[in-house]
């Protein structure tokens, strides 16, 4: 078996901000040893806010008071689904900026929650089409342009998203695996995560796959197969999936894309807490099943990195809510993992697209 040991710092850190990233890496020895891969799990639960989405807000300020966008006194605005916002609110307040979240209703009240612990502003808009001017997207652009001392961090096009894991943490994968990774599995929210790492591990391995993961009736995986976007389900997931090709997106280095349904999020969380002791919210397990969807379709011997996007408390509120889970007609028996292993063996080749350009 082999051990990737985990980096140390023994210095003081200085503001809270310098705890973002160098997360750990573990190996999920349930699907390690199933599978015959190495199956990774990059521990992003572990920055200061809980989830990935501090390495991008760190990065979208550090830039934007370099380049003279942001300076003291001003409030960053962002249309969130709730990680950023709350990476966001973090920095704001390390750094002593203000924060306005803006939010569709219907998100986790975990995240809500966590916002208001920043002290950050959280403006609740209603759930809409991105067509719509009222759309989150939308209201936090506007509110931005409207105040001259408002600062709108833009992560969906602002490509210093992508950057801040093109610079850190896709080094720290390439440096804990000594450079032994052949597989990079990402669920897909603004792009920045799977662009940034797809990026700087494919030109250190130009024979490195990258794998995209969608839930069902999201409109990526459908773009990616016929070049429109089209969502045909309900999927419980949040802040992924989206629905039109951004500037973070486009970054991407993308191989192979797979899209699973909800179900398979429950079995794998279920199945990882009982018998690793490993928590996932909703995204993280996603990317966990693509993972094991992944191994099941290369065959053994291959190094698999994923990530944990977030803590798992933020996910409470569904994918560990049995009143929730069962309005949605899903079980947390459903099947085990080797049948889970054996079912992804058995999907026809056909299921798993072959990504030529994201354009």
């Amino acid at each position: 078996m082999t051990i990737f040991s985990p980096s140390t710092s023994h210095k003081v850190a200085n503001n809270i901000t310098d705890l973002i990233g160098n997360t750990d890496l573990l190996r999920i020895n349930s699907l390690s040893n199933l599978t015959g891969c190495e199956i990774l799990l990059k521990c992003e639960q572990q920055n200061p806010g809980g989830s990935i989405k501090d390495r991008a807000a760190l990065q979208l300020v550090k830039d934007a008071i370099e380049n003279g966008h942001l300076k003291s006194g001003m409030t960053i605005v962002e249309g969130t689904a709730g990680n950023t916002g709350i990476g966001l609110a973090l920095v704001a307040k390390a750094l002593g900026f203000n924060m306005l979240a803006v939010m569709p209703k219907g998100q986790a009240i975990e995240k809500e929650q966590m916002i208001a612990l920043y002290n950050a502003q959280l403006l609740l808009v209603d759930a809409c089409p991105f067509a719509d001017p009222k759309h989150f997207y939308h209201t936090a652009k506007q509110l931005g342009e409207q105040h001259a001392d408002y600062w709108w961090a833009d992560q969906f096009e602002n490509t210093s998203n992508c950057k801040a894991h093109y610079l850190n943490t896709g080094p720290e994968i390439w440096q804990q695996t000594q450079g032994k990774i052949d597989v990079l599995v990402s669920v897909v929210g603004t792009g920045g995560t799977i662009a940034g790492n797809s990026r700087y591990l494919s030109e250190q391995n130009p024979q490195l796959q990258t794998w995209l993961v969608d839930p069902y009736g999201s409109g990526i995986y459908h773009y990616l197969k016929t070049g429109q976007y089209q969502a045909s389900g309900s999927s419980f997931t949040e802040g992924i999936g989206i629905m039109r090709c951004v500037e973070n997106f486009r970054q991407a280095k993308i191989d192979k894309a797979i899209s699973l349904p909800d179900q398979d999020l429950v079995t794998i969380s279920r199945e990882l807490s009982q018998r690793d002791g490993i928590l996932l919210g909703s995204s993280s397990a996603l990317n966990v099943a693509g993972a094991l969807y992944a191994a099941a379709k290369m065959g053994p011997g291959k190094t698999i990195v994923t990530f944990c996007c977030d803590l798992a408390e933020r996910s409470y509120s569904k994918l560990y809510n049995a009143a929730f889970l069962k309005e949605k007609q899903l079980r947390t028996d459903h099947e085990t993992l080797a049948s889970m292993f054996e079912r992804y063996q058995a999907e026809p080749d056909n299921a798993v697209i072959t990504v030529r350009e994201v354009k």
